[in-house]
């Protein structure tokens, strides 16, 4: 940082810039937690599914989807054949809010 900056910088956050010069403050990173797991991925329908509680919701999931183009009309009619037949968490157990980040130790 150039030194015109770093005086701005603490003429407009005289708080933060103290504590960011001050050696007492300064907390020791023993590690970084890792979302590389999950980077990239692409959920599947299946993913969406199994964030589903009802049969109602798991329809309109596989119509939504369907009408986005994202799986075809005979994917959509195999999804809801099984669904119909086994039930909505015959798809895999319910994913909760935090699944994502409960798979990597957040």
């Amino acid at each position: 940082m150039a030194d015109f900056d770093r005086k701005e910088f603490k003429r407009k956050y005289p708080n933060l810039a103290r504590e960011l010069e001050d050696e007492e403050t300064k907390v020791q990173v023993d590690r970084v937690q890792r979302f590389d797991k999950f980077r990239g991925y692409t959920p599947t329908p299946i993913d969406y599914l199994r964030r589903c509680d009802t049969m109602e919701q798991a329809i309109q999931t596989i119509e939504y989807l369907e009408g986005r183009k994202e799986i075809t009309s005979e994917y959509a009619e195999e999804l809801k054949k099984q669904l119909k037949e086994k039930g909505v968490r015959s798809f895999g157990p319910t994913k909760d809010e935090d699944y994502y980040l409960e798979q990597v130790g957040y």
